[in-house]
């Protein structure tokens, strides 16, 4: 027998519970379940990222990315400050250290400015160091809209008030979602455990989202690759080394922000990531495989192409990613300074990156709608930052005619 819900949600990362959150608000009377495979939520993307709150300094003014960051941030320091999660405002450098990174660094600042950021400034070499002491650059950005939070402690506080607003929403976890049907105006949901039947699903699925989507019969010429981010730990005498984030200027071809140096919420400091392919979508290990995964990768167009434009950048990650000695010279860039005494090996995170069939990395968010259901498709940074204004977004969008 099917349990009904007005509203389903599969996903149970910070934007399915944004959106869960925010729908009950708007559809208070109505019932809505969330879904999530694993034990815990915030299991993959937002549980194991840096912890960052995005400014919006990078994105193309007027694209969702720009315009839902800059919104999202200035909630997600409203909510944090109202239920009390732990967060700081500490500020971020963008450091340029060659002549040839100078034109980008004035074109973020530029940027920075079209989308609203007032107060961002450029700093020379010595004033850099009042904000950075250990930094040597020539010129930087020190923007003051970044800082940092717990983005798990996010999550647990958005289910909990999600909870609140009506008694018959739920959270269920350890329930994956193997089939979708559709059944004349209704979504019927297929766990092992049970059958969920709605007149509306929501498909916040992260790293599987293509997947989700190929099961609701959407045809799709992209796909969910997974990038692994690698992260060290800043231990010993490193730690008085860094006062806030420190970035490097990005390529700005590719949609990473290369290796960082990051103060987090609790007082650590964390370094990294960098971004290799990953061939097993949900690794975190330098090792993981998964032949279901990389067969289903290598067999699509896309990553070739992506390969062979980028195959020089992509051989450099990997050394890397193996070697501490490689990953200590791209952080001394930064902060001369450290040490190989004073960084140890961390977690990894992968991220979930919408590619097309020409090799080209989706940049902005991507959500498709069928008659009866919405999936965001493509959500990478800076999308837990954001993740209240694509709750917003999503929720404007099911009630469009």
């Amino acid at each position: 027998m099917e349990k009904k819900y007005d509203y389903i949600i599969v996903g149970g990362g910070i934007i399915g519970l944004a959106t869960a959150y925010k729908l009950a608000l708007k559809e208070n009377n109505k019932s809505i379940l969330v879904l999530e495979k694993e034990k815990t939520l915030a299991s993959h993307q937002t549980g194991n990222n840096s912890g960052v709150i995005h400014s919006g300094i990078y994105y193309t003014p007027g694209s969702l990315k720009a315009k839902n960051c800059i919104n999202g941030r200035k909630q997600l320091i409203d909510f944090a400050q109202k239920h009390r999660i732990s967060h700081e405002m500490c500020g971020k450098l963008i450091a340029a250290f060659k002549k040839s990174e100078v034109p980008t660094l004035e074109k973020i600042y530029r940027n920075g400015l079209e989308n609203g950021l007032e107060d961002i400034k450029i700093l020379s070499s010595e004033e850099s160091r009042q904000y950075e002491p250990y930094v040597e650059c020539i010129q930087s950005i020190f923007v003051p809209y970044a800082g940092i939070i717990d983005y798990r402690q996010v999550v647990e506080t958005l289910a909990q008030e999600f909870l609140k607003i009506n008694p018959n929403n739920q959270v269920l976890k350890l329930t994956k979602v193997t089939a979708i049907k559709s059944e004349n105006e209704f979504k019927v949901i297929v766990t092992p455990q049970q059958e969920y039947s709605t007149k509306y699903a929501i498909f916040s699925a992260g790293l599987q989202a293509d997947e989700m989507a190929t099961l609701d019969g959407i045809d799709m010429n992209i796909q969910i690759v997974g990038f692994r981010g690698d992260y060290y730990n800043v231990i010993n005498q490193g730690v008085k080394k860094v006062k806030g984030l420190i970035y490097p200027v990005p390529n700005t071809n590719l949609p990473f922000l290369g290796v960082h140096l990051t103060k987090m919420y609790d007082g650590s400091i964390e370094a990294g990531p960098n971004a290799v392919f990953s061939f097993k979508k949900e690794g975190y290990s330098r090792i993981s495989f998964s032949i279901r995964d990389t067969i289903k990768a290598f067999t699509f167009i896309g990553l070739w192409k992506l390969f062979f434009g980028y195959w020089k950048i992509g051989l450099g990650e990997y050394k890397r990613a193996f070697s501490k000695k490689r990953f200590l010279k791209s952080l001394k860039k930064l902060v001369p300074d450290l040490k190989m005494e004073e960084i140890t090996r961390g977690k990894s995170g992968v991220r979930a990156q919408a590619l097309d069939n020409k090799g080209n990395l989706v940049d902005d968010f991507l959500i498709k709608k069928t008659p009866n259901s919405l999936h965001i498709i493509n959500a990478p940074s800076p999308a837990a930052t954001a993740c209240l204004a694509i709750a917003d977004e999503v929720v404007n969008r099911i009630f469009e005619k």
